[in-house]
């Protein structure tokens, strides 16, 4: 990785994209400390990390590097553009016209489409930036009203156009970046985002507790740091494999040319669903306790025992949600009757399997074993940080599975368009030096 950079950066075009992607979450982070004006930051950030840590807010902190937790401009971070996008994805498959435009359109429709998620983006940012407001006034009286330093309908639309105008600026960020440097903008102020919250979420907590706790620090040190980088390793291996099914293609002759009669595979990814069960999952699984911290419950048995993160109860419906999600996006994504159908078309089919009906259902059968294997996988990657707190006198880190696994799977798309880009070039040799 780090030798693929460097040799990006012998190239003058090259060079300018990646710093003009440094420049973009330079410019991301100034504004990610630049607080909202009425909110007081300190009494914010000791609100938070006393009610609403163990909340899905925990994940929507993590997610904006804190700014969610202090009250900043950028507080919403990509939040209301991620959800626009998921929101928009789900209604162009049950939507004829949405679907019509993402299969029919050509690059028209993906235009239509991505203006009505930029739309959406703005509408739910609106509302969050409303919903934020909320919070911050039913939370005020419990801080003696120092909370918010001024109160009042001005001061209401303020905040609320504030979390609004980051949000959409922060869309904006990102596709500067998308457009003019390397990668996606939006995973790439993600990878920043979550970079950023190592030091204090990661290795303070982790390297205090060792020290307070443990004997040996240095050999629990050093056994953490190759833990660490054996799950790395193990979600590099995992996002690239594949399950690859043989398929053949019967020889045509048109004319005087013979067509066809090559070997290929079809290629199916054992984690095709990415991220996304383990977001969708932690947000119903943190929804009780979202409703408790709302409602000021976070002193009854249930919520210290069933709700918080650390629990058992929480952990297997944790289990449950992210294996259920993980066929729901496998099923929404992969269409084994069309895939078997376009297989046919084409004059390809699996070796010992007849076209059509029967090479479907070999496909299907296929990718439930492959995304059963990807949701344990995922579940063990989301589960594993929950048990180390545990082990660890019930540590809380602010990072989890969709943090570990976003920050490799950013950086490996990354390195990949560098090489991309690199190869586009000519430039020969690259990889060897």
């Amino acid at each position: 990785m780090l030798t693929t950079i460097r040799n990006a950066w012998k190239i003058p075009e090259l060079r300018r994209k990646l710093l003009f992607t440094l420049v973009i979450i330079l410019l991301y982070r100034i504004g990610n400390v630049i607080p909202v004006p009425g909110v007081n930051v300190q009494q914010m950030s000791l609100m938070f990390s006393q009610q609403l840590s163990n909340t899905i807010f925990g994940l929507f902190d993590m997610m904006s590097g804190s700014a969610f937790s202090q009250a900043t401009i950028f507080a919403l971070s990509i939040q209301p553009y991620i959800n626009a996008s998921i929101i928009i994805q789900l209604l162009t498959i049950a939507i004829p016209a949405l679907e019509r435009l993402s299969k029919e359109g050509g690059e028209e429709g993906k235009k239509k489409l991505t203006k009505i998620t930029r739309y959406t983006t703005v509408g739910l940012g609106v509302l969050m930036g409303f919903a934020y407001y909320i919070m911050l006034s039913n939370y005020n009286s419990q801080y003696s009203n120092m909370l918010l330093t001024s109160t009042g309908f001005l001061t209401a639309l303020v905040i609320i156009l504030t979390f609004t105008a980051g949000s959409t600026l922060v869309m904006w960020l990102g596709d500067q970046i998308s457009e003019h440097g390397i990668g996606n903008g939006i995973s790439m102020i993600l990878f920043a985002n979550i970079i950023a919250r190592i030091p204090s979420g990661i290795i303070t907590p982790i390297f205090n507790n060792l020290k307070s706790n443990f004997g040996g620090f240095w050999y629990w040190a050093l056994l953490l740091i190759v833990a660490m980088l054996a799950i790395i390793v193990f979600i590099v291996f995992v996002s690239q494999a594949e399950r690859r099914i043989p398929v053949q293609y019967a020889k045509r002759v048109v004319g005087r040319k013979v067509y066809g009669g090559q070997n290929t595979h079809l290629p199916i990814k054992v984690n095709m669903s990415g991220v996304m069960p383990i977001i969708f999952a932690q947000s119903i699984a943190s929804l009780p306790a979202t409703i408790c911290a709302f409602g000021g419950w976070t002193s009854n048995w249930a919520y210290k025992h069933m709700f918080t993160s650390t629990s058992v109860i929480y952990t297997v419906i944790y289990l449950i949600l992210i294996v259920g999600f993980s066929y729901f996006y496998a099923t929404i994504q992969y269409n084994p009757v069309e895939v078997a159908n376009n297989l046919k078309k084409n004059g390809g089919f699996i070796p010992g399997f007849r076209p059509g009906r029967p090479t479907a259902d070999f496909i299907r059968k296929v990718i439930n074993k492959v995304t059963l294997f990807g949701a344990i996988y995922l579940g063990i990657i989301a589960v594993l940080p929950v048990l180390l707190g545990t082990i660890m006198s019930n540590t809380r880190f602010s990072f989890g599975g969709t943090s570990i696994i976003i920050v490799v799977s950013v950086a490996l798309e990354t390195v990949a368009a560098i090489e991309a880009q690199m190869l586009m070039r000519n430039y020969s040799g690259f990889l060897e030096k």
